[in-house]
């Protein structure tokens, strides 16, 4: 595989701002368009320019095939473990109110951890894809 100088060069400087990007969009969720699945497919598309850049070794070193195996399910549980936590302590399932001091800052809480929910979630299987179909043509 011959890489380009530039191309290289140029993915190296704008991979961390890719990043800080996406948790702007996940952070910038509470308050307006964005959250947790526009987040992870930047995240993903972040791991998918590094492995187009400089090869599937490379971004597998900063996503190992067992790390993305164990990011969807993970998403999964954080996003059903905020609900069944209001289950557990007396109200409706995601209903974010008694997870903190008082509602305003429960529902904060909340709407983030099932955020952060999505975005581990659709990172995690955005990459998974991304390998399995790199896989199968080697």
């Amino acid at each position: 595989m011959s890489f380009d100088l530039i191309l290289r060069v140029g993915t190296k400087f704008i991979l961390p701002f890719i990043l800080l990007f996406a948790l702007y969009v996940q952070f910038h969720g509470d308050f307006g368009p964005g959250g947790g699945f526009q987040a992870g497919v930047i995240v993903a598309g972040m791991v998918i320019l590094l492995a187009i850049t400089f090869g599937l070794d490379a971004a597998q070193r900063i996503a190992p095939q067992w790390l993305v195996q164990r990011l969807v399910p993970l998403g999964v549980i954080i996003y059903a473990g905020t609900g069944v936590a209001g289950l557990v302590l007396g109200k409706n399932y995601l209903d974010y109110s008694v997870l903190s001091h008082d509602s305003v800052h429960g529902h904060e809480l909340g709407i983030f951890l099932v955020e952060l929910g999505v975005l581990i979630t659709v990172s995690g299987t955005m990459v998974a894809l991304f390998y399995a179909f790199v896989e199968r043509g080697r």
